[in-house]
């Protein structure tokens, strides 16, 4: 008996891992779909929670980190606080986040996670513009430009991203 609880143990191990896997890896992907780096980020205008349109173009001149994520999604939820943290310390410096959830996320939760940047509601046409987003979180930095600096499938850790942020906001192209 004590082998088949092991086995069992094995079996939960593996399929946490291969669930957690490209969330936990910080991996940098442009395998050929749209948009691609240093393309222009395409151009969106979602509804927020309070059904206020909020367009990519309100940010013209900022470093923008647009972030798919869901509200069921831990690996979403666990970069969050360092979403906010970052935010919170950069917004007066020329940064901003828009969150664009892809499920019907509530108010509460908005609030329980302290989010105080734009949540949108996302829709096909983002999805699409954005490669046909396939596995959240999904994020796309964008430089003061207009064009993408980095997209990351999987979380995109605190620390990676103030690197990003930093080298971002220096850089005057």
């Amino acid at each position: 008996m004590k082998s088949k609880g092991n086995i069992i143990r094995i079996i939960a191990i593996l399929m946490v891992g291969i669930y957690l896997f490209p969330a936990i890896k910080n991996r940098v992907a442009f395998a050929g779909g749209k948009p691609s780096l240093n393309e222009t980020a395409p151009e969106f205008s979602l509804k927020d929670l309070n059904g206020k349109n909020v367009r990519l173009s309100d940010f013209k001149g900022k470093v923008v980190l647009i972030n798919f994520w869901a509200s069921w999604c831990p690996p979403c939820k666990m970069e969050i606080p360092g979403f906010q943290k970052t935010y919170a310390a950069y917004k007066n410096k020329g940064f901003a986040i828009i969150g664009i959830s892809t499920d019907d996320v509530p108010q509460s939760f908005i609030k329980d996670m302290g989010m105080t940047y734009p949540v949108v509601m996302a829709d096909d046409k983002v999805i699409s513009g954005y490669g046909n987003i396939s596995g959240i979180p999904t994020s796309f930095l964008v430089g003061k430009d207009g064009r993408i600096i980095k997209k990351v499938m999987g979380m995109y850790f605190e620390g990676s991203l103030k690197s990003d942020l930093e080298n971002a906001l220096k850089n005057k192209r």
